[in-house]
């Protein structure tokens, strides 16, 4: 299966995720910060990125510009997960690169969807 960054601040939001992500047979990697999920997103080329908006110095907006016009990670899908709901942090998250942006919490079923989508598309 696929080798998925996550990106969170929250120790028990990234575990969470694990979790279910594990359980559909990915693999997991994790960054608790905006500026160290730029540096894994860099080293471990993973298969797509979740990414959190809300994390001190570096937000996951900066990270995901960042990820998405650095030409080492650029190829690599971004999905934003976040609390943020409003329609302007949807609409900035994608100006900023992201391929999907799911609310927390966020369904199970949503959340894979969204991944396998993603993959496929990424893959052609």
């Amino acid at each position: 299966m696929a080798r998925i960054l996550i990106v969170d601040d929250s120790i028990t939001m990234i575990e969470g995720h694990k979790v279910i992500l594990e359980g559909l047979g990915h693999t997991i990697y994790s960054a608790q910060s905006g500026e160290e999920g730029v540096e894994k997103a860099i080293e471990i080329l993973p298969d797509l990125i979740l990414m959190d908006i809300v994390m001190p110095n570096m937000n996951g907006f900066q990270a995901t510009r960042k990820i998405t016009k650095d030409d080492r990670t650029k190829h690599i899908p971004v999905v934003i997960l976040s609390t943020k709901d409003q329609e302007t942090d949807i609409i900035w998250g994608k100006k900023q690169g992201a391929k999907g942006y799911l609310v927390k919490p966020v369904d199970k079923k949503e959340l894979a969807s969204t991944i396998d989508q993603l993959l496929e598309e990424s893959n052609q």
